[in-house]
């Protein structure tokens, strides 16, 4: 298998390893998901983290809309930063960020095996 060639892209300013610990990244699970009206590229996610605060699963917006699909992401794991301060996108308060590389478009960055909802990431 061939590895895809590696784009140039500078790396930023160094993160005290303090900084990096305050991250709150997890696994969670995708269990509702739909377009943002009028965004191309938005989607609404609707994210089962374990935790009891969220029984429908938090939401997060996320600008995954050119390359995914909402009925395709329902029931995918990804990784998020849960402890990021609620910011409104498109007049929704989106309540984390869902993390995922960039190689001509967002892609998606999942667990190697299925874990559960809330697991964190170090």
């Amino acid at each position: 298998m061939e590895t895809p060639e590696r784009k140039e892209e500078k790396t930023s300013s160094h993160v005290s390893f303090e900084r990096w610990k305050s991250l709150d990244i997890r696994v969670g699970k995708i269990s509702g998901a739909e377009r943002v009206l009028g965004s191309e590229k938005l989607i609404k996610l609707a994210v089962e983290t374990g935790e009891d605060e969220f029984p429908s699963g938090r939401c997060i917006v996320a600008g995954i809309g050119l390359k995914y699909e909402p009925e395709n992401l329902i029931g995918r794991e990804v990784t998020i930063i849960a402890n990021l301060e609620p910011r409104k996108l498109m007049g929704i308060e989106s309540q984390g960020m869902l993390l995922a590389a960039n190689d001509d478009g967002p892609v998606l960055l999942i667990p190697e095996r299925e874990v559960p909802p809330g697991s964190k990431i170090s």
